[in-house]
């Protein structure tokens, strides 16, 4: 596999070429307490790429923490209002919630698949265009 490193404002991203994936890497983001947990490994597709360049650099400073807060390590972990599971879709399974911004992944064995970042006024948009795709 050809990996390659560039940076997307103050994110660096390894570069899958083979997959049209992108591995966010996160130096360091302390969640305030230590526990042995797992690490999740985050992938973004092409289209994710392309929302994240889109953002302001202060929205790409908050969805670039809370993604490294909170799918680095519970990605499943389902609360009120930050993290909730789809129903009726196979694709994407969850969205994370960071202000007014939609973050929809899926969780494939030690992966989260960040599939796209969309404004909320788009996201009932983009998961029904996704519905008419399959």
């Amino acid at each position: 596999m050809l990996y390659a490193l560039c940076c997307l404002g103050s994110a660096n991203f390894f570069v899958d070429d083979t997959q049209s994936w992108m591995c966010l890497l996160t130096n360091g983001l302390n969640s305030g307490y230590n526990m042995a947990r797992m690490k999740y490994e985050i992938l973004f597709a092409q289209e994710a790429v392309q929302d994240f360049k889109r953002l302001s650099a202060r929205d790409r400073s908050i969805v670039k923490e809370a993604i490294g807060k909170h799918l680095r390590h519970e990605p499943q972990r389902i609360s009120k209002s930050r993290i909730k599971k789809l129903r009726g879709m196979s694709r994407p399974q969850y969205r994370l919630r960071v202000g007014e911004i939609r973050v929809f992944y899926d969780i494939v064995e030690q992966r989260v698949e960040v599939l796209a970042i969309v404004p909320k006024s788009k996201a009932a948009t983009w998961l029904e265009e996704l519905r008419e795709e399959k």
